[in-house]
């Protein structure tokens, strides 16, 4: 008999491949890691210009650390200066593969993002030719008011410890629906649907990735 968790996870990827197709995205379930990376790369045209958001998911897989040493990369993590690193990020919206993840994901096939700079949300709508989103099936909730509690509450109270902001979830845990300067929270898109159509490829891991 397979276990519980791992065919739990394997049916609830099919729905949600089902889900994600009806968007117009394309969309595909891994079992694990290893899968994911193979499958990422596998979509990856190997002449293709690189660039990504902040994800912990994408260094999980070992698909940050493949793209850094197999293809032309633009990596803001290269800057000098906050300003060369800002030039970066804005000439990484028109690369040809732009890598990410997503802070939650509807059952409905929804996904939720949440940006301090915002360029994370602006490859996704618009500029790179494909965007490869790797999630991790505890990223899922039941509907997109708890895809957006779930992108402020988790992802965003965790992602603020890397940065050491100072947000009151930073010093507490807890998402205080805050509004000081330092807050990671500025830009929240709601992805219904894929325009052009599979220019979004959702990679779905059914293990637990990121956060």
């Amino acid at each position: 008999m397979a276990d519980p968790r791992t065919e739990r996870n394997r049916i609830l990827g099919a729905t949600l491949v089902k889900k994600l197709q009806a968007r117009a995205f394309d969309a595909y379930y891994c079992a694990t890691k290893e899968e994911a990376l193979a499958k990422a790369l596998e979509l990856i045209p190997k002449d293709d210009v690189i660039s990504w958001g902040g994800s912990a998911s994408i260094a999980e897989i070992g698909l940050l650390d493949y793209v850094r040493k197999n293809f032309r990369c633009i990596d803001r993590d290269t800057a000098k200066t906050p300003e060369e690193r800002m030039e970066i990020m804005r000439q990484g919206l028109l690369c040809d593969t732009f890598l990410m993840s997503t802070n939650a994901m509807t059952v409905n096939g929804e996904l939720v993002n949440i940006d301090g700079n915002g360029n994370r949300c602006a490859a996704m709508i618009y500029g790179p030719k494909q965007v490869l989103v790797i999630a991790g099936l505890n990223k899922v909730t039941g509907n997109l008011h708890s895809a957006i509690d779930r992108a402020h509450a988790t992802a965003a109270s965790i992602n603020v410890q890397r940065f050491g902001a100072k947000t009151p979830c930073c010093l507490t845990g807890v998402c205080a629906d805050c509004n000081c300067d330092d807050t990671i929270c500025n830009y929240i898109v709601v992805t219904r649907r894929s325009k052009p159509a599979h220019k979004i490829k959702v990679i779905l891991v059914g293990e637990d990735i990121g956060f």
